[in-house]
C-alpha cells in the first residue's frame, strides 16, 4: 500500500526534453502548473467579460477573490502596498488553484513538492530584499541590527536575525509542502480500505468524503497563509522592523 500512497508525488515526463545533458522534461508537475494558470486566467477572464452591475455568481466569486487579497494586502502592508497587488492576486490565485487542482481524484499536486514551493519562497524572499534595498538603501541593513542596539550586541544578534531572515523562505516552502503531502497520504491510506472491507468499505468511504472536505478547507487556508506571509514579509521590507 505504501508504494501506492507515495506513487501520487512522482513526477513524471510527458515531453522528454534533454539537452546537453540536462533534462528539462514537461512533465506532470509542470503540467499541472500550466493547468492553474490556464484555469485562473479562464476564471477570471469569464467572470469579468460582462462586468454586470448586478454580479453573477461567477463574478461575485472574482469580486470576493479581488476583495479578499486587496483587505490581506491593505491590512499587512498599507497603502504602499497597492503596486504589488498583481503579484499578490497572482500568487494566491496560483496557489489555491493548485492546491484545489490537487484534489481531483488521479490528479497531481505540484504544491507537495518542496521544490516548486522552495522556489516562490526563494523568488519572494529575492522580491523582498530588492524592494527593501530600493526603498531604504543600505539603511535596509539594519533589519539585521535595530536601531539602539549597542554595536557590541551586533556579534550575536547580526548571525541571528540574517539565520532568521533566510529562514522565511525555508518555513514558507516546508509549511505548504507539509500540509498538501500529510492531507493527500491520509487520504490515499484511507481510501486504500474502501476496496478491501468489501460492504464494510462504506465506513472507509464516508472517512474519504469526510477528509476530502477537510482537505477542500486546508488547501484554501494554506493558500491564505503562503500569501499572508508574503504580506508581512513585504510590509518589513517596506516598513521596516
Amino acid at each position: 500500500m505504501s508504494s501506492n500512497v507515495l506513487e501520487q508525488f512522482e513526477i513524471r515526463p510527458i515531453v522528454p526534453i534533454h539537452v546537453g545533458g540536462v533534462d528539462i522534461s514537461f512533465s506532470n508537475s509542470a503540467l499541472y502548473m500550466v493547468a492553474a494558470v490556464a484555469v485562473s486566467t479562464v476564471f477570471l477572464s469569464a467572470a469579468m467579460s460582462k462586468r454586470a452591475l448586478i454580479p453573477g455568481r461567477m463574478q461575485s466569486l472574482a469580486e470576493i477573490f479581488y476583495e479578499f487579497v486587496a483587505g490581506m494586502l491593505k491590512d499587512n502592508v498599507g497603502d504602499a502596498g497597492r503596486k504589488f497587488f498583481p503579484f499578490i492576486f497572482s500568487l494566491f490565485m496560483f496557489v489555491l488553484c493548485g492546491n484545489v487542482l490537487g484534489q481531483t481524484p488521479y490528479s497531481f499536486t505540484f504544491t507537495s513538492h518542496i521544490i516548486v514551493n522552495a522556489a516562490m519562497a526563494l523568488g519572494i524572499l529575492a522580491l523582498v530584499t530588492i524592494v527593501g534595498f530600493a526603498k531604504h538603501g543600505l539603511g535596509f541593513l539594519h533589519t539585521f541590527l535595530p536601531g539602539g542596539a549597542p554595536p557590541i550586541t551586533a556579534i550575536v544578534i547580526v548571525p541571528i536575525e540574517v539565520f532568521s531572515y533566510f529562514a522565511r523562505a525555508f518555513s514558507l516552502s516546508v509549511r505548504l509542502t507539509a500540509n498538501m503531502l500529510v492531507g493527500h497520504i491520509m487520504l490515499a491510506v484511507v481510501a486504500g480500505f474502501i476496496g478491501a472491507l468489501g460492504i464494510f468499505g462504506i465506513i472507509p468511504f464516508a472517512g474519504v468524503v469526510g477528509l476530502g472536505i477537510l482537505e477542500l478547507g486546508i488547501s484554501c487556508l494554506q493558500a491564505y497563509i503562503f500569501t499572508i506571509l508574503s504580506c508581512i514579509y513585504l510590509h518589513d521590507a517596506l516598513h521596516l522592523h
